[in-house]
């Protein structure tokens, strides 16, 4: 990977490293489904500035479905319903090995024997961290967090489609992907929050509520997945998506920081072995590969 864009994989990581606090301080006024759809308003804003790329609708339509509604309906219900901040930003990077499944059954994408060990090391961090469930982490908010996991791997597998189609300008992409989710969210809000927790929640709308709308549309969504688009564009999927293996660091220091949110003995194994694996995924090649030309010149 070229250094700016390994600059850019590391601005990503810090945008959401910190969206996962901000999610938090969101839901305390506006209920998650709600939310999603104003996030998504927001976002789609700027597509009265910026011209439609030239990709098939079902690929709109696909990115939007699962990246944007799939990811984050089960992101911010998981939230709400008492998942921890920064425990949430762990195992949400369970996608690069989602992604990595779903590259080789969709993509063709090969394996290497490093990442099959670095799954089975993720695999087994996950089910810690899982074990571990209770009043600090409810097994339900783990369960949905693994959904959105699975939803935001759909999305990496959707762009690497939208860049098969030829040069496309993926900010002004994500730009337009976002109409597609603000009526599934609005349809979701009014069936299972309902229309007064709606207007309660837009009539006593806090400019700190407003604030977290704002960073989660245009830094979180726009910003960050427009260059997380540009860069799925120009490397493999199995290449790109371990570079979140980053985020957690940041979502649970903050977390830390900002609500005092800790780990128990069994997360914090299950977190180190889920982000040793993602570590093996990223690295194990390259590590053999120099282990080998070592071994060759001796």
């Amino acid at each position: 990977m070229k250094p700016a864009d390994l600059l850019l994989a590391l601005f990503i990581v810090l945008i959401w490293g910190l969206n996962f606090a901000v999610i938090k301080l969101g839901l305390n006024g506006i209920p998650p489904l709600l939310l999603g759809a104003m996030r998504f308003v927001l976002a789609s804003l700027p597509v009265l500035f910026i011209p439609r790329p030239k990709v098939p609708l079902k690929l709109y339509l696909a990115y939007g479905l699962t990246i944007s509604v799939g990811q984050f309906a089960f992101l911010f219900c998981a939230i709400h319903l008492g998942m921890p901040a920064g425990l949430a930003s762990v195992v949400l990077q369970a996608q690069a090995f989602f992604t990595l499944i779903l590259s080789a059954l969709l993509l063709n994408e090969r394996w290497h024997k490093a990442q099959l060990a670095g799954l089975i090391l993720a695999s087994t961090g996950l089910a810690f961290i899982g074990s571990a469930h209770g009043l600090s982490m409810p097994l339900t908010g783990f369960l949905l967090t693994l959904s959105a996991a699975c939803m935001w791997a759909l999305g990496n597998i959707i762009t690497r489609k939208v860049a098969a189609t030829g040069p496309v300008n993926m900010f002004g992409f994500v730009v337009w992907a976002s109409l597609v989710p603000p009526l599934p969210f609005l349809a979701l809000s009014f069936a299972f929050e309902g229309p007064a927790a709606i207007q309660a929640a837009i009539a006593h709308l806090s400019w700190g509520s407003l604030a977290a709308v704002a960073y989660l549309s245009w830094i979180a969504t726009l910003l960050g997945y427009g260059l997380w688009s540009h860069l799925l564009s120009h490397y493999p999927a199995n290449k790109v998506a371990p570079f979140s293996l980053l985020v957690p660091v940041v979502g649970l220091i903050t977390a830390y920081l900002v609500f005092g949110e800790t780990l128990s003995p069994l997360q914090w194994a299950g977190t180190l072995l889920l982000m040793s694996g993602l570590l093996i995924n990223l690295f194990g090649v390259r590590i053999k590969g120099i282990i080998l030309l070592k071994l060759k010149r001796a």
